[in-house]
């Protein structure tokens, strides 16, 4: 239930359970995520407002967040979708979103999503989902995402979708 939720801005506080997310939910470890991101990576997040988390009892259970087109030079994948589908520049990266296992269909990633877009201002974004996570895509989809197209990076068949216009 969403009411057992404290969803607010990342702390710095939340950084090793963030990373502890991550690291279980990795695409090496059998999750869906497919890129590992650093410490110092999502400190820059929450020095950027953002990162939203949703804890438990003081415990990092999920997190989303939405960085500038700029903070990811460094993922290819992103800027192979970045090539296939050029964004303005005033476009934003969302995701990664990530949540725990043991709270998914929850509604969490959806309390995450309304968090973020509040924080952000409407500010459209895109993001990439394998093409085949079924579920993430659905779950997207359900948050209001439009799907851009199809693209492939290191053999990987992936989908991009976005959030709002591209007018900026």
């Amino acid at each position: 239930m969403i009411a057992d939720y404290d969803i607010g801005l990342g702390q710095t506080d939340d950084i090793p359970g963030i990373l502890a997310l991550q690291e279980s939910n990795l695409a090496g470890r059998g999750g869906s995520l497919s890129v590992h991101q650093t410490a110092d990576w999502f400190r820059h997040a929450i020095f950027e407002t953002s990162l939203v988390v949703g804890r438990r009892e003081s415990t990092v259970i999920g997190y989303v967040l939405e960085t500038s087109l700029a903070a990811n030079a460094h993922v290819m994948v992103i800027q192979e979708m970045l090539r296939a589908f050029p964004p303005p520049p005033c476009c934003y990266v969302y995701g990664p979103i990530c949540v725990a296992e043991t709270e998914r269909g929850k509604g969490l990633a959806g309390a995450l999503f309304a968090a973020l877009q509040v924080s952000m201002a409407g500010r459209p974004a895109v993001t990439f989902i394998r093409a085949d996570n079924s579920s993430s895509l659905r779950a997207h989809q359900k948050m209001g995402m439009s799907e851009l197209g199809p693209f492939v990076h290191d053999h990987v068949r992936y989908t991009a979708l976005s959030y709002l216009s591209y007018n900026c």
